[in-house]
C-alpha cells in the first residue's frame, strides 16, 4: 500500500509528493489556453496581486480617495457681479443708465486649506494601508487555496495507489477463492473493502477539482482551466523565527496597525480644521460704477459676526473623536500581538503533530501493514485482522495529510498575522 513518507526516504518520495516535478517558469500574465499551466505558490500570489478583481477594485477606490486631495486643496472661487438699469436712457436723461461691475472673493482664515489637505492626505495614506490589508487577506486566501490543491493532489495520488494495490490484492484473493484456498465469505469481505478504496479515490478527485477551481477564481480567471496545475511541497518546513521576533515584525509591518495610526493623524487634522472653521472668513469685493457720464469705484468687506455659532459642537466632536482614535490604535496594537501569539500557538502544535507522522507513525503503519499482509497471505493472520490493518493504514495516511495541511495553514496564518514571509 502507498503511504506518505518524509523527504529522506527518497525512493518513496515521488509516490507521496507528486507535486515536486520540474516545470518551466510562469510569466506573470495568464498564459494562452493552449499551454499547460503549472505554477508555484509565489507565482500564484504574484498573479493574484495583478489579476484578482477584488484587489483591482480596491486599487480604483484608492485612486478615487487620492483624488479628494485635489478637492481639499482648492481655494474659494471669486464672484463676478454685473448689473445695469435704465440701459435704454441716455446719459443726459433725468434718470440716466447705470452699469455696475463687481468682483468679490472669500478669504479663508485659520489655515483651513492646510488642515483640509492634511486630513485628505492622511485619509489617502490610511486607505492605502487598508488596501494593503485587503491585499494581505487575498494573499492568505490564495495560499490556503494553493495548499488545499497541493494536499488534494497528494490525497488523489495516495488514493489511486491504494486502489491499484488493493485491486491487485483482490485479484490474488479471487484466484485463491477459485482454487478453494479462500472461503466465499472472506473473499466477499475483501470485495466489500474495495468500495471504501473506490470511495476514497472518488472523493479525492472531487476535492482536487474543487480546490483547483477555487484557486483559479482567486487568481482572476473567468473560467477554470482543466490543465491548471500547481507545484508545491506536501511536508511543511520549519519556521526559523521566534514568536518574539515575529511580534516585532508584525508591529512594524501590519497594515491595519498602520491604518489605525493614520486614523489618529486624520482625527488630529480634523480637530484642527474644526477649530479653524470656527474662525471668521471675510469676503472682500471691489466694484466699478458707470452712471450716465459719471464713473466711480468702490469696495466692500463682508465679515460674518460669529456671536452664536462658532462651530462649538463640531469642535467638541472632533476632540473626542481624536481621543477615541488613540484608543483604537492601542487596541489594534494589542490585537496584532494577540494575533501573532495565537498563530504561533497553532503553528507550534500543528508542527509537532505533523513531525510525529512524518518521523514515526507513517513508518510504523507501513511496517504493520506489510507484516499483516505477509502473514495473511501465508495463513498466519485472520482476514478480520488484515482488514483492520488496512483501515489503520488508510487512517494514518489520511491523518498525516491532514496534519500537513493544518501545519501549512498555520504557517499561512502566521504570515498573515505578521504581514511578512515567515518561510523564505
Amino acid at each position: 500500500m502507498h503511504k506518505m513518507i518524509k523527504p529522506k526516504h527518497q525512493t518513496l518520495l515521488v509516490a507521496a509528493c507528486l507535486m515536486l516535478l520540474p516545470c518551466a517558469a510562469l510569466s506573470q500574465a495568464p498564459p494562452s489556453t493552449s499551454a499547460s499551466l503549472a505554477i508555484t505558490m509565489q507565482q500564484a500570489v504574484d498573479i493574484a496581486r495583478m489579476k484578482n478583481p477584488t484587489l483591482l477594485s480596491s486599487q480604483q477606490n484608492l485612486l478615487s480617495v487620492k483624488a479628494q486631495e485635489i478637492q481639499a486643496g482648492l481655494r474659494a472661487n471669486p464672484s463676478l457681479d454685473i448689473s445695469g438699469s435704465n440701459v435704454t436712457l441716455g446719459a443726459q436723461a433725468n434718470n440716466p443708465y447705470d452699469y455696475n461691475f463687481g468682483v468679490s472673493r472669500l478669504f479663508e482664515r485659520g489655515q483651513k486649506r492646510r488642515w483640509r489637505l492634511d486630513s485628505a492626505r492622511s485619509t489617502t495614506a490610511q486607505t492605502d494601508a487598508q488596501y494593503h490589508l485587503q491585499e494581505q487577506q487575498t494573499v492568505l486566501a490564495v495560499r490556503q487555496a494553493f495548499t488545499s490543491f497541493v494536499i488534494a493532489k497528494a490525497a488523489k495520488k495516495l488514493a489511486d495507489g491504494n486502489l491499484a494495490d488493493f485491486k491487485h490484492e483482490l485479484d490474488i484473493g479471487h484466484e485463491r477463492f477459485k482454487a478453494g484456498d479462500l472461503a466465499k465469505l472472506d473473499y466477499e469481505r475483501l470485495d466489500l473493502q474495495l468500495a471504501q478504496f473506490e470511495t476514497d479515490e472518488s472523493n479525492a478527485v472531487t476535492n482536487a477539482q474543487q480546490a483547483s477551481i477555487q484557486l483559479q477564481a482567486l487568481l482572476g480567471y473567468d473560467r477554470p482551466r482543466t490543465d491548471f496545475d500547481v507545484i508545491g511541497d506536501v511536508v511543511p518546513p520549519a519556521v526559523s523565527d521566534t514568536m518574539e521576533s515575529l511580534e516585532q515584525k508584525a508591529i512594524a509591518a501590519r497594515p491595519d496597525l498602520h491604518a489605525a495610526h493614520l486614523g489618529v493623524a486624520i482625527a488630529d487634522a480634523n480637530t484642527k480644521l474644526a477649530y479653524a472653521n470656527g474662525t471668521t472668513d471675510p469676503t472682500l469685493g471691489a466694484e466699478y460704477d458707470r452712471n450716465g457720464p459719471d464713473n466711480s469705484v468702490g469696495f466692500s468687506i463682508d465679515i460674518p459676526l460669529r456671536i452664536f455659532d462658532r462651530n462649538q459642537g463640531n469642535k467638541e466632536t472632533a476632540k473626542y473623536t481624536a481621543q477615541a482614535s488613540r484608543f483604537t490604535e492601542l487596541a489594534t496594537r494589542n490585537q496584532v500581538v494577540a494575533d501573532v501569539d495565537q498563530a504561533w500557538s497553532g503553528y507550534a502544535n500543528a508542527k509537532v503533530l505533523s513531525d510525529r507522522y512524518n518521523g514515526h507513525y507513517l513508518d510504523e503503519a507501513k511496517d504493520v501493514l506489510d507484516i499483516s499482509q505477509f502473514s495473511y497471505q501465508h495463513g498466519g493472520l485472520a482476514l478480520i485482522d488484515y482488514l483492520d490493518a488496512l483501515r489503520e493504514s488508510r487512517s494514518v495516511e489520511t491523518d498525516a495529510l491532514s496534519a500537513y495541511s493544518q501545519t501549512w495553514m498555520a504557517i499561512h496564518q502566521l504570515s498573515f498575522a505578521t504581514a511578512t514571509e515567515v518561510i523564505p
